[in-house]
């Protein structure tokens, strides 16, 4: 299979590029920083694709001109951003700056259109293509942030999968967004299980169930569609 991950040099992107691939796939990483997985000797193919995603023009193409003409099978958009101090309790929408709040919505939404959109010749050269959008329980309903510009970014990936479904639909296209609450991402993927669920006791979320999630919608058939999937960690209670 042939994997993209937009935002995969670390945490919930870093664990993808670990988790998903099999001996012989293909994947690019595309991530601002060099991620540590390019020296991995597993019998993945990874390649790395610099791409800044605040930079919208450069970035999309940067991707594009990497894959070339390559089928790409699964999709994945992990970018995200959010505001400076956005989950203090000190935090005051007030303080937000313009530049900052602009900036979010570019990384978060507005380059997701744009990237869909320019690999989507990739995509329908796969048999079984899937989209992964990686949202968050911020971007649904009853949530109680207080971060203006990320929720409402959130909220709009949704409506980009639910939009991009019904464009792709007659391709047999998959589009899933996942939004999940809140990720121990600082655990990384190859500690295991067993030390997240240690440390949080159910209060974040392992990234392995995310990366065993992904796996599982990437290999059912083109004749399956799942839509959207809320995961709040069991212990949250603000979820």
């Amino acid at each position: 299979m042939n994997f993209v991950i937009v935002g995969a040099s670390k945490g919930l992107g870093d664990a993808f590029v670990k988790g998903l691939p099999e001996k012989g796939d293909h994947v690019w990483m595309v991530s601002r920083s060099r991620p540590v997985t390019l020296t991995l000797n597993d019998g993945v193919h990874r390649s790395w694709i610099e791409a800044d995603l605040s930079l919208l023009s450069s970035s999309i193409n940067c991707i594009a001109d990497g894959i070339k003409d390559e089928p790409i099978d699964v999709l994945i958009y992990n970018a995200g951003i959010w505001e400076k101090e956005g989950y203090q309790d000190h935090y005051d929408f007030e303080k937000d700056d313009p530049k900052d709040m602009a900036n979010i919505i570019n990384v978060n939404t507005t380059s997701t259109i744009l990237c869909t959109q320019r690999l989507l010749p990739n995509l329908k050269r796969s048999e079984n293509a899937k989209i992964i959008l990686i949202g968050s329980a911020d971007g649904i309903e009853n949530n109680e942030s207080k971060q203006v510009t990320y929720v409402a970014s959130k909220f709009g990936l949704r409506g980009i999968g639910n939009s991009l479904r019904e464009n792709l639909r007659k391709y047999a296209i998959g589009v899933t967004c996942i939004n999940p609450g809140n990720i121990a991402a600082t655990i990384p993927y190859e500690e295991g299980l067993e030390k997240t669920l240690t440390t949080y006791k159910g209060t974040r979320i392992p990234v392995q169930d995310i990366v065993s999630l992904v796996k599982a919608i990437t290999n059912l058939s083109n004749a399956s569609c799942v839509k959207e999937i809320n995961m709040p960690a069991m212990l949250d209670t603000n979820a």
